[in-house]
């Protein structure tokens, strides 16, 4: 139960003065919320705030700068045509001409009445000589001026919600807001200068100075850490509960794992040795394993993922492998097939497509045993797919399923050892914000014989010439991706993109060219995809929104279209897709001049390194935590507040803080404890609070 003294927080938005049944809607589109709460618009924080506190004479107005100024109107001149209408103001200083564009002739008159006194707020310039205000923010009488905010706070908006109405709910929010006993350290808050969580929201709504809503400002960091603090505490008490569950001995004789190593073409890096050994500790270990593996492109992940289940499977209980999507799964299944039959393990794989007799026979198969290793999408954590003895799952590129996905697959066996890995090096910071709840093993080498990938930008004046240079590489017998730009979030715009450039290229090498995209059926998919591997089709257009995962040794060109539209991350999976066969291997950048510095950092960190932990950390700093993880796309806990590559300092401190608050007072039952409940409430960490209410 949420304690009373929250309630007004999170009552729904329409409880607030102003607000609306039919405001809600854009209020939710705003705040990413579908009924969005009183507490969802106090952390919709102003992102900055304009300064009205310059109240000069007309004749002491600094040009290029936001005045407020008091004024007589004198006279109204219509503008004929598409000419402006003028208002000539002024005051026993100078004269003041204000221009509106566009604006109905009776607006004006209503707003500037001839001969009343009036106040207008906004940017003044100087124009023929004249001093001009171009539509001016504000048009006040007496009583208006007293509630203009010297220092204004800016809110983003959404379609269908205005400054005044965002702000104006902003303040009733702000109203409801009550002191709270402070639950972080007194010592901490002291060193660092910060105020209680309501001054600091009353502040931030209400600013006095505009460097007081700066993203680097106190008040903010006071409020990030908060939220941290609660993530953190979620996190280790969640964890401190899976660890609560005894694990069970999955060790494995090591009988099945030698064969699969025989089977190998190759033999294990080192990293993958070193996290075979940190996986097997946990599988011995009397309490459950819970362990993020990270690799970067091609550092072999699902070797380790299948030696892992192996163990597991000598022990006599079963293994599962969950990926996103069914081009992922179905590649996995493709690698692993081979290795676990030289084995002797029993493997099937279940995505939607399996149905029928099929799919009831697999199920019964499953149920009785008869499968030791199962991969699948989603599909495998649905009702009436049931193991005999599910003892280890893996999930594949974690950040696309939510923590509750991860659980549902979890709660299909007893005590289950999980494994989540990803091909995207996530930052230090962002692994702590994060998979703060598991321990971590990392690829970092690449396996022998892979051979650097040339990576080159090109101007996209050159296309013809990228062209011809595709066109002499499938003539040697090689393949080549072209993946087209990304237009914007949205499969369909992206398509139109992809098939024009489609039948550009068709129209020069015929039936060398196929086309993937996410709009196709599966099965549609799958048969492009076997027709380039096959090199039937050896030129591959494709959107960004598929997965291009497969994994095609004779692919050694990659082309990616207006690369400066991606993110560093994406761009470092796109060119992973080649240099995994013995040819020398190609990534073309194709730009778009001119480059935004941003683009220019992100284009020259491709051509610099091949290093994914690198481009991580470099991705971070470019465009933000929830950018770099897609968190707005997947079900990891977006920060309202708190960004990670501001606060990097903080996230350790919270880290260590939770910690030892979860040591100390595991049941959250002291002064502080109980305030920390509140916190975690306050920022939707409500699980947590249950966890510990039923322990």
């Amino acid at each position: 139960m949420r304690p009373a003294v929250l309630d007004p927080l999170f009552a729904p938005l329409t409880s607030l003065k102003g607000v609306g049944p039919k405001l809600m809607k854009p209020f939710g589109q705003l705040l990413n919320r579908a009924e969005p709460r009183v507490i969802d618009l106090l952390f919709h924080l102003p992102y900055s705030a304009i300064d009205r506190r310059a109240r000069p004479k007309l004749g002491e107005v600094v040009p290029d700068a936001i005045a407020t100024v008091k004024v007589e109107v004198e006279r109204h001149i219509p503008g004929r045509g598409r000419a402006p209408f003028k208002v000539i103001t002024s005051d026993d200083t100078s004269t003041l001409e204000i221009v509106f564009f566009r604006l109905p002739r009776e607006r004006v008159e209503r707003m500037l009445p001839i001969g009343e006194t009036r106040y207008v707020s906004g940017k003044v310039g100087m124009y023929d000589g004249r001093l001009q205000m171009v539509h001016p923010d504000r048009v006040l009488d007496e009583k208006g001026l007293a509630d203009l905010p010297e220092v204004e706070p800016v809110h983003s908006l959404t379609e269908g919600l205005g400054a005044g109405i965002v702000r104006r709910a902003a303040m009733g929010a702000v109203a409801r807001l009550r002191d709270l006993p402070e639950w972080q350290d007194a010592a901490f808050v002291q060193s660092r200068g910060f105020l209680p969580f309501a001054a600091s929201l009353r502040l931030l709504h209400g600013p006095s100075e505009p460097a007081d809503v700066a993203p680097e400002s106190r008040l903010r960091a006071r409020l990030a850490y908060d939220e941290l603090l609660a993530h953190q505490l979620a996190l280790v008490l969640m964890r401190n509960e899976m660890k609560r569950d005894f694990g069970r001995n999955n060790a494995g004789d090591g009988r099945l794992r030698a064969k699969i190593e025989v089977a190998l073409p190759f033999s294990l890096t080192g990293s993958q040795r070193k996290a075979l050994e940190e996986i097997a500790h946990d599988l011995a270990d009397e309490t459950r394993m819970l362990r993020l593996l990270q690799g970067d492109v091609g550092s072999g992940k699902t070797v380790v993922a299948l030696l892992a289940a192996a163990a597991v499977i000598e022990a006599g209980r079963q293994a599962a492998i969950m990926a996103p999507t069914e081009i992922l799964a179905r590649q996995h299944h493709a690698r692993i097939a081979p290795l676990a039959s030289a084995a002797g393990i029993r493997h099937s794989i279940l995505t939607g497509r399996e149905r029928g007799p099929a799919r009831t026979r697999l199920l019964e198969e499953l149920a009785a045993g008869e499968i030791d290793l199962l991969i699948g999408t989603h599909a495998l954590f649905q009702e009436g797919v049931d193991f005999r003895d599910l003892a280890f799952a893996v999930v594949d590129e974690q950040h696309r399923f939510g923590v509750h996905q991860r659980l549902a697959l979890a709660s299909k066996g007893e005590a289950v050892d999980l494994l989540v890995m990803t091909a995207t090096p996530i930052p230090r910071t962002l692994v702590l914000t994060y998979f703060g709840d598991m321990d971590v093993s990392e690829l970092r080498e690449k396996p022998a014989g892979r051979t650097p990938i040339d990576t080159r930008t090109v101007s996209l004046d050159r296309l013809e010439e990228v062209v011809d240079g595709v066109g002499r590489a499938v003539s040697e017998g090689t393949r080549a991706y072209w993946i087209c730009p990304l237009v914007e979030e949205s499969e369909l715009v992206d398509l139109a993109a992809a098939e024009d450039r489609f039948r550009f290229l068709k129209a020069r090498f015929g039936k060398k060219v196929g086309l993937v995209h996410g709009q196709m059926r599966a099965t549609e998919r799958d048969e492009a995809m076997a027709a380039f591997a096959s090199g039937q089709t050896p030129i591959l257009v494709s959107t960004t929104v598929v997965e291009v995962g497969v994994d095609v040794p004779e692919a050694t060109v990659m082309v990616i279209e207006q690369a400066e539209r991606f993110g560093l991350a994406q761009l470092h999976q796109l060119r992973g897709r080649v240099g995994r066969g013995r040819g020398q291997s190609t990534c073309l950048l194709l730009y778009k001049a001119p480059l935004g510095e941003t683009a220019r950092r992100r284009l020259a960190k491709m051509r610099e390194t091949d290093d994914g932990f690198e481009i991580a950390e470099e991705d971070l700093a470019l465009r933000g935590e929830g950018e770099v993880l897609g968190t707005r796309q997947s079900g990891l806990p977006g920060f309202k507040i708190a960004r990670p590559e501001l606060h990097r300092d903080l996230i350790e401190t919270a880290r260590k803080d939770a910690a030892i608050i979860a040591a100390r007072d595991p049941g959250l039952a002291t002064a502080r404890g109980k305030a920390l409940r509140l916190l975690l409430h306050l920022f939707d960490r409500d699980e947590a609070v249950r966890l510990i209410e039923a322990g």
